[in-house]
């Protein structure tokens, strides 16, 4: 097992990562006979993993009780927490219990979001089952649920006090999902580290057969990175906003396909138009686009657009980002090279323009 620190003064949270963790009682839960869990799932989890991790808490002698939810984005909504909350309140639960969030990136939003509500903020658990949420949603405390609109534009930052990594959950995910997961681990690479970068071009494979010792070493090296990026801007006011290279395009894309793409599908999207936005800016080498092309075809991501989804209704959805303070201008996290991003202020919507049309 790997043990990474989230240093952040008072709320510093450890990040455990390994195989079989729940037969390791009291490496996982810092829990005593009598408290209180309330197990937050969707219903495709909770068919596999809930009853064990269930079983798992009661022979601790831990109260707990579950919320299962349907599966799915459409599912990250104010409905959805306030289930949780009904759900808290119906059972009793006070300020002493936790939250147990165990499933991919909608269930740890949801359940943070509602750690972070419920009687002014509990505390909660993260135990990602899916590659996305293990590289990405689960550390560094973004809350949220989406808006008609837009997505997460309603959420709050609440850092979870422990983050459970389990390489054994990825064993029951769908091939589709897996690749999808790798589109963050791509993004950590293309923003942040070229060596990474080549590594993923030379074993990728190996992380999609789900070899134990080429998982361990990309979630390690996502969760190392994260984990640097958060304790030096835990709130996205500076370099935090790196992590999002690909997601204002992605962002579009999923509000557009009404969530029918899987957020990693439209993250993978996003980076290559942000790359081909880089390269019209007169930035990024088109060679290191095509690279980048590459290695998200070669492992089985899209690299076009919805077939549907004009020039307009990027732009237009795209205003509506979270990360967009001018509605004259686009401000943009973009490649300028293989391992290396920046924040664009202001970027004129036709060279955006540009660079979606590449990918149509």
């Amino acid at each position: 097992m790997t043990v990474l620190q989230v240093p952040l003064n008072t709320r510093t949270y450890f990040v455990k990562i390994g195989y079989s963790l729940f037969k390791k009682n009291s490496m996982i839960y810092p829990f005593k006979p009598g408290d209180k869990v309330m197990l937050v799932t969707n219903e495709n989890i909770a068919n596999i993993w809930s009853n064990k991790v269930v079983s798992h808490l009661e022979n601790l002698g831990v109260q707990t009780n579950q919320v299962i939810l349907p599966d799915g984005e459409q599912y990250k909504t104010l409905k959805s927490l306030d289930i949780i909350i009904t759900e808290l309140l119906r059972c009793h639960y006070n300020r002493n219990c936790k939250l147990i969030g165990l499933g991919g990136g909608v269930i740890g939003d949801l359940t943070g979001f509602a750690a972070s509500v419920y009687q002014r903020g509990i505390n909660y658990i993260q135990i990602p089952t899916t590659l996305l949420a293990q590289v990405d949603a689960s550390i560094g405390g973004k809350t949220a649920v989406n808006h008609v609109l837009a997505k997460n534009m309603i959420g709050t930052f609440w850092q979870p006090s422990k983050v459970i990594i389990d390489i054994k959950f990825l064993s029951t995910l769908s091939k589709k999902e897996l690749i999808s997961g790798l589109s963050e681990v791509i993004k950590y690479a293309v923003a942040f580290d070229l060596d990474f970068f080549g590594w993923l071009e030379k074993y990728y494979k190996d992380v999609l057969r789900l070899d134990y010792w080429a998982v361990m070493y990309c979630i390690k090296k996502c969760c190392k990175i994260k984990s640097l990026i958060v304790s030096e801007d835990e709130k996205e006011n500076s370099c935090r906003v790196l992590l999002n290279l690909g997601h204002t395009y992605a962002h579009a894309i999923e509000s557009f396909s009404n969530y029918k793409w899987l957020h990693g599908e439209a993250v993978a999207v996003g980076i290559i138009i942000a790359s081909y936005t880089s390269h019209v800016l007169g930035h990024m080498n088109i060679n290191d686009v095509y690279r980048i092309i590459n290695l998200i075809k070669n492992v089985g991501l899209p690299i076009e657009s919805p077939k549907n989804m004009d020039v307009k209704s990027y732009v237009l959805l795209m205003k509506r980002d979270k990360k967009i303070f001018n509605e004259e201008y686009l401000r943009l996290v973009l490649p300028i090279k293989i391992g290396e991003a920046t924040v664009f202020e202001k970027v004129n919507t036709k060279v955006v323009e540009q660079a979606i049309i590449k990918c149509m």
